[in-house]
């Protein structure tokens, strides 16, 4: 057992978090988990993750991702629609890389990183957070809650939170057709279809559901036997993509049919005296870029590179002082920023029917397709968030 004081408390239960406690013990900072009990629920996770290079990089390094990635799907190519002649077409051979991301499955990701905190050294679980200060005395806490972190509220840090009046509705697929590890995006105003290839439960021939639809739908969607959705999501992909719905085959459920409120969300601080936000406590996004989690590991990673700094070049300083964690805020906002506008601005340009907007948007993206540069630092963010 580690004895306190502790450098670092981290409260949340998630994979930011638990990234974040296995990333600071590999550093050999003493860590105290404020680890909060996950709500109950009789439903399986039919969440699925599209992780990019960076996010990969930092769970290779705590060892999660060579298991991880034994059930994990690579993602070839990429093709994206639009509600017109829009379209754009992404590939891992002309960004040079091996694959654009790996789709994932939350749960088993979850699981595995919960099996290294079992033998994580300089880590030790604490009780929840009652309050706006840690559970044991502690240099920094950083706080990792999600969205309704009540940690955040006793700070009293503002989270200004726009909902999007959508849901996310989430489910597993078979389809009729092998994917050749190609992500499938359509834009179809007022939602947005997404098709992430994977391997469970059909390797090969599986995909892991992303659809932004508006709260009424949802909620219909969720309501109907397996046989109507199943009907309702084939007449989608029909009318939005005949040739992609060709080449898909007729998709049916292999799960559960999932829903969760979409939202546009900041936090009004990101650190104080002590204490510092990461992950989707911080910011949350749309998730049409697949960019949530990927967004908060790279807080992750950019926290830890900061104290590992700022521990070389001014050991006076403790993990909490306040210079060193503006250092994080300023490394982390841009990018973070630049995300949310660009998911926030799609959604709400291909939200618009009037008819001038629907022929600029398809006009918009042929001409980002005939921009190979521009394409190029487009998924070039994407592959470092």
């Amino acid at each position: 057992m580690v004895s306190g004081p502790f450098d670092v408390c981290v409260s949340g239960s998630g994979a930011v978090a638990m990234s974040l406690a296995l990333s600071l013990s590999a550093e050999g900072w003493r860590v105290a988990w404020a680890r909060a009990a996950a709500p109950a629920s009789a439903r399986a996770d039919v969440r699925t993750y599209a992780l990019n290079a960076r996010a990969i990089a930092l769970l290779d390094r705590l060892r999660v991702w060579p298991a991880l990635k034994a059930h994990a799907t690579p993602v070839a190519d990429m093709a994206i629609r639009g509600d017109g002649e829009g379209r754009l077409n992404f590939s891992s051979w002309s960004q040079h890389v091996s694959e654009l991301a790996w789709i994932v499955d939350a749960a088993q990701l979850e699981r595995l990183l919960g099996e290294a905190m079992r033998y994580a050294p300089r880590v030790e679980t604490v009780p929840p957070l009652q309050g706006d200060g840690p559970p044991v005395p502690a240099h920094l806490l950083a706080i990792c809650e999600g969205k309704h972190s009540d940690t955040r509220a006793a700070l009293g840090v503002h989270f200004d939170r726009r909902d999007y009046g959508h849901a996310g509705v989430a489910a597993r697929l078979r389809a009729a057709h092998p994917h050749h590890g190609l992500a499938r995006q359509w834009f179809r105003s007022p939602d947005i279809l997404a098709l992430l290839p994977f391997h469970d439960p059909e390797p090969g021939s599986s995909y892991g559901l992303v659809w932004s639809v508006p709260h009424a739908r949802a909620q219909a969607l969720q309501a109907m036997s397996p046989a109507d959705f199943e009907a309702t999501l084939n007449q989608a992909l029909r009318d939005s993509d005949p040739e992609a719905a060709e080449q898909v085959g007729t998709l049916t459920l292999a799960s559960e049919v999932a829903s969760w409120p979409l939202a546009l969300a900041r936090a009004s601080r990101w650190s104080g005296p002590g204490w510092v936000l990461l992950g989707d406590a911080a910011h949350q996004v749309h998730p049409l870029a697949g960019q949530g989690l990927n967004l908060g590991l790279a807080d992750v990673d950019t926290l830890v590179s900061v104290l590992r700094h700022a521990r070389a070049t001014e050991p006076w300083r403790h993990a909490g002082d306040e210079r060193t964690l503006a250092r994080y805020v300023r490394q982390r906002q841009w990018p973070t920023q630049a995300m949310s506008t660009l998911t926030d601005g799609l959604l709400h340009l291909f939200a618009d029917d009037r008819a001038p907007f629907k022929v600029a948007r398809n006009l918009g993206m042929r001409a980002v397709e005939n921009l190979g540069p521009l394409k190029h630092w487009l998924v070039g963010r994407a592959l470092d968030a």
